[in-house]
């Protein structure tokens, strides 16, 4: 159909170039038009400028991932509810996590003191420490969660077993020096 009419257009382009608008043309169009002085109303726009909508987007976006990042880090502090699983199981975990947690701040003490003893200890420490991260990892996803959170509970029960033998190691450390400057004040 426009094949027809670009021949059409050719064929009488001639008679097209030749008409010419009329005179009172300009008169007509100077009747739709606002006095002089007066500027006509703007009409609202009702499209919106490629700027625009990239800030929409962009502050959409920020907004979702912001929600996204909160909502991940709600997920994360809600963690899973031991006692939920087995409520035995549930009060012994948190019984040895409290008991690890004060063991630590005592061995935290020696650091001042004795730093190369304490980066031993601790390092042996960080190691059951990922260990048990790992477990609690694992819990969420695990069919046997049970199982897992005895793992967990046997993991602090050891931690607390490190570290007592690490603080009696400490001790036996400070009775020497002790000893020692008895033994050179009575000299």
């Amino acid at each position: 159909m426009s094949k027809r009419l670009e021949d059409f257009i050719k064929i009488n382009k001639e008679e097209f170039d030749d008409l010419e608008p009329s005179a009172d043309l300009w008169q007509k169009i100077e009747k739709h038009l606002p006095p002089e002085g007066v500027l006509p109303k703007k009409r609202e726009a009702k499209t919106f400028s490629l700027n625009f909508v990239l800030r929409v987007a962009a502050s959409v976006i920020l907004v979702m991932g912001i929600g996204f990042v909160l909502y991940l880090r709600h997920e994360k502090s809600e963690g899973i509810n031991y006692a939920s699983i087995n409520p035995v199981y549930a009060r012994q975990q948190l019984q040895y996590a409290s008991l690890v947690e004060t063991k630590r701040n005592e061995l935290k003490t020696i650091a001042k003191s004795d730093p190369e003893l304490y980066k031993e200890f601790s390092a042996e420490i960080a190691k059951m420490d990922s260990t048990y991260n790992r477990l609690n990892k694992d819990l969420t996803t695990s069919p046997n969660q049970e199982r897992v959170l005895r793992a967990m509970i046997r993991n602090l029960q050891i931690q607390s077993e490190i570290l007592n033998q690490q603080l009696g190691v400490i001790e036996q450390l400070n009775q020497s020096k002790r000893e020692e400057k008895n033994d050179t004040k009575n000299i």
